[in-house]
């Protein structure tokens, strides 16, 4: 899957360098489809290594999907932010093969705070809900 971000590279620097650095989700395959403000989407394809006992894709997988389009889409405005709280449910369960896809949006924003809503689907189903709390961070300095 090719990466056709909607908006120009120049728009949403915090979370463009931020991606450009995350060696974690590189070396899982995540790939990044759009970035907008407020808004991301990802997806991932479900690796041998990734699949569990019981043959399914590892819950940990799931979330950290999740959690890569969370950073995001929080992190696509004027200030960097991190996760303060973030939970999932698992609906529906993936396995080896499958592609998941992540889609992050903005609920709500109130001073330093965000609340952001994931949904991960495998073929147009609703596998896992995340929300997540962020916080914004002062600048990062180099």
């Amino acid at each position: 899957m090719t990466a056709t971000p909607a908006s120009s590279i120049d728009d949403h620097p915090i979370a463009r360098r931020m991606w450009a650095e995350d060696n974690a989700s590189r070396a899982l395959g995540i790939e990044l489809i759009e970035l907008d403000a407020g808004r991301a989407r990802t997806s991932m394809r479900v690796g041998a290594q990734m699949v569990n006992g019981h043959g399914i894709t590892h819950g940990g997988y799931a979330f950290i999907i999740a959690d890569t389009t969370f950073a995001l889409a929080c992190n696509s405005g004027a200030d960097a932010a991190v996760a303060a709280r973030c939970d999932i449910r698992f609906l529906r369960p993936t396995r080896e093969g499958d592609v998941l896809v992540a889609e992050a949006h903005e609920v709500q924003s109130f001073g330093r705070n965000g609340i952001y809503d994931v949904t991960v689907t495998c073929d147009g189903d609703v596998v896992a809900e995340f929300r997540g709390d962020s916080r914004t961070i002062p600048a990062r300095r180099d």
